[in-house]
């Protein structure tokens, strides 16, 4: 597989080196390992998550990128269609949104009520404490980028022809409500980031940085039999990477 010009660098190549060692040792070993991938638009989930799977095994790994809820969907529990793609024994999930959505983006848009936005926040936290009890590791990235940057990046879409698929209404209205979507993001951090289930937040101003730190602290945060073998720097940057 030829590289990208982007890969050309042997701190990617280490590093994805690592990954495709990690992924082989999760078959191995059985374990379910779920990445949530958060942020405002433009932030870079969906090309982060492009660098992670870049060479790794499609067998041992799905990416959910779930699109508006059907009418039955929104008349069940809120996280069932989530909870169909849940990762099995020896599988890494990767979600480019997640049922974070409720947090952030639907009450911002009015896609949700108060009280769900309220019974939300009084679930989630339960559930995902109920998945990692059962051994799942569940990691959940926000992807933080600044107002200048996301203007620069939505202006790209429009004028781009092969990112104007990616252009949507919350797209066109993401700089006028910046300050409650920077509202309802702390409100999330407050309620769900837990010892148990934290917060990574990435500084996503530059992509290429943002996506290895990512990589980086998946790496560092699992084990595995090769882990380190390539002489690669494993902790993550912390002027990039923070918990919340």
């Amino acid at each position: 597989m030829k590289l990208l010009n982007s890969e050309q660098d042997q701190e990617y190549i280490n590093l994805q080196t690592e990954l495709v060692w990690l992924q082989q040792y999760i078959k191995e070993t059985n374990q379910r390992i779920m990445i949530l991938f958060e942020g405002r638009d433009t932030a870079g989930k969906g090309g982060a998550i492009m660098r992670f799977i870049r060479f790794l095994n499609p067998r041992l790994f799905k990416v959910v990128a779930l699109s508006k809820p059907t009418e039955k969907e929104n008349g069940q529990w809120y996280f069932q269609r989530y909870i169909e793609h849940l990762p099995g024994p020896g599988e890494i999930v990767f979600f480019d949104r997640s049922w974070y959505n409720r947090a952030v983006v639907e009450p911002v848009m009015g896609f949700c009520s108060e009280a769900q936005h309220e019974l939300f926040n009084n679930q989630v936290v339960q559930l995902e404490n109920m998945l990692i009890d059962d051994g799942l590791h569940l990691f959940k990235f926000w992807f933080s980028i600044s107002s200048e940057e996301q203007k620069k990046r939505l202006e790209e879409r429009v004028h781009n022809p092969l990112k104007q698929w990616k252009l949507s209404g919350v797209d066109v209205q993401a700089q006028s409500k910046w300050s409650s979507f920077t509202e309802y993001k702390e409100k999330m951090f407050n309620n769900t980031s837990t010892k148990k289930s934290p917060w990574i937040v990435i500084n996503g101003n530059d992509k290429d940085r943002a996506r290895k730190e990512a990589m980086r602290y998946i790496i560092h945060n699992l084990e595995y039999d090769k882990k380190g073998n390539t002489k690669e720097k494993l902790i993550p940057d912390s002027s990039i990477v923070k918990i919340v």
